[in-house]
């Protein structure tokens, strides 16, 4: 079930926070501040995916380094208590793999970018361990000013006094609305998300999700027990707490059996580039060793002809009394005596090149063999997901005969609350 969130935050001066020190915690990076000389380090940070800067058509270069670009968005402010810089954080569907979840973020800044004029700074953040892993999000961080040549000029339109704030914060939350079930639809999913109230939508059999913040979040992290947020929205609505860890598990589920497909498909992929790229290693030594003994074979054959060549020994008075058959002999042992060389010369050669040639066959038939071998696993794993579904669709039906006995039930009071 995909998640509808975009928030939106000012950097601004009068709260002690300034672009540089957002610029580097959300990209994972090192931003020396030029206005005050503060370092802000925070290459040791985990959890960042991705870090992008998007830019408007024409943007001059220097834009382009992130250290060159909120220094400029710094130094073009002038007040005391000046925004610096505008986030979006938004949350990305889990349904998405990390490619589709980056090009959705990369196309909502460039919309960003190309209307305004602004330079965007994505940094895309993986879930936090031990927490919900479906909480993909990205932070977006936006000049207030438009770029140019010299460095950040005029205020952009949504940034100027007089405008109404609402509006423009409705456009462009129906705006990532419609990229995000864009990209679901693209990628074969059902799921959409909708930017407007529940009220709005005409929904009034579930209430609206409220935020836990971070103490809660952290104390659930902490204790693995509710935390008294969580606690009283259960006891306000308990069909719809039912309904929600219903909604919930099915998500995980289904995320993780496609990260499993997808982890499989890779690993898959990776041992056939690894069994390819041995092959073509092998591919040269084992035609020098096919040479080596081929020049081996031929040298051995000519000793052998030579042997056969030499004949039978003359007979006869004269041959005996010149001592042609002394010779003969002579000549056809030392002909013996080269043969054998050869041929234990042939032996050396084979058996120094057998393990390369046996290797570069196994290759070779080990990647004829490969696809067949992934063909029948995966045919195993979507086995085994039909299975997990199966059991999945059983558990869920009993969630919800739970969830409609606690829909008809009457609800308990608590006495703090009736307070």
């Amino acid at each position: 079930m995909a998640i509808y969130h975009l928030s939106v935050k000012a950097i601004s001066r009068s709260a002690g926070r300034s672009a540089t020190a957002a610029a580097a915690y959300r990209a994972g990076v090192q931003i020396t501040d030029q206005r005050t000389g503060d370092i802000h380090d925070y290459t040791r940070k985990r959890g960042i995916e991705s870090a992008h800067i998007v830019l408007p058509p024409n943007a001059p270069a220097w834009a382009s380094d992130r250290a060159q670009l909120w220094n400029a968005a710094e130094l073009a402010e002038k007040r005391k208590d000046a925004q610096v810089a505008r986030e979006f954080e938004v949350a990305l569907p889990a349904e998405l793999t990390p490619k589709q979840r980056q090009e959705l973020a990369l196309a909502f800044a460039k919309d960003m970018a190309d209307k305004e004029g602004c330079a965007v700074d994505v940094a895309i953040h993986a879930p936090g361990r031990g927490g919900d892993n479906r909480n993909h999000h990205a932070h977006i961080l936006r000049t207030t000013r438009k770029v140019e040549v010299a460095g950040l000029g005029a205020k952009l339109d949504t940034e100027k006094a007089g405008r109404s704030r609402a509006d423009d914060l409705n456009a462009m939350r129906e705006r990532w609305a419609e990229l995000t079930n864009d990209a679901l639809e693209r990628a074969g999913h059902s799921a959409r998300v909708d930017h407007r109230s529940l009220e709005a939508q005409g929904i009034t059999d579930r209430e609206p999700t409220k935020h836990l913040g971070p103490s809660a979040t952290q104390y659930e992290r902490r204790t693995k027990q509710p935390s008294r947020i969580r606690r009283e929205q259960v006891d306000r609505n308990p069909a719809a707490a039912l309904s929600a860890t219903v909604d919930e598990i099915t998500a995980q589920l289904s995320i993780a059996r496609t990260e499993k497909i997808e982890a499989w498909e890779k690993r898959a992929q990776e041992q056939l580039q690894g069994v390819l790229k041995r092959i073509k290693d092998l591919a040269p030594a084992r035609e020098a060793a096919e040479k080596a003994i081929q020049a081996a074979t031929k040298e051995y054959n000519k000793a052998s002809t030579a042997l056969y060549d030499h004949g039978q020994p003359p007979t006869g008075f004269m041959a005996r009394m010149s001592g042609a058959i002394e010779k003969h002999q002579e000549q056809r042992y030392r002909l013996e005596i080269e043969k054998e060389r050869q041929r234990k010369k042939l032996i050396d050669v084979a058996m120094q090149h057998e393990p390369t040639i046996k290797a570069h066959k196994e290759a070779v038939a080990w990647a004829e063999k490969l696809p067949k071998e992934n063909a029948r696993q995966r045919k195993d794993m979507e086995h085994d997901k039909s299975m997990q579904e199966h059991d999945e669709a059983r558990y869920i039906r009993k969630l919800e005969k739970r969830e409609q006995e606690a829909a008809q039930a009457p609800r308990k009071k608590r006495p703090d609350l009736e307070r």
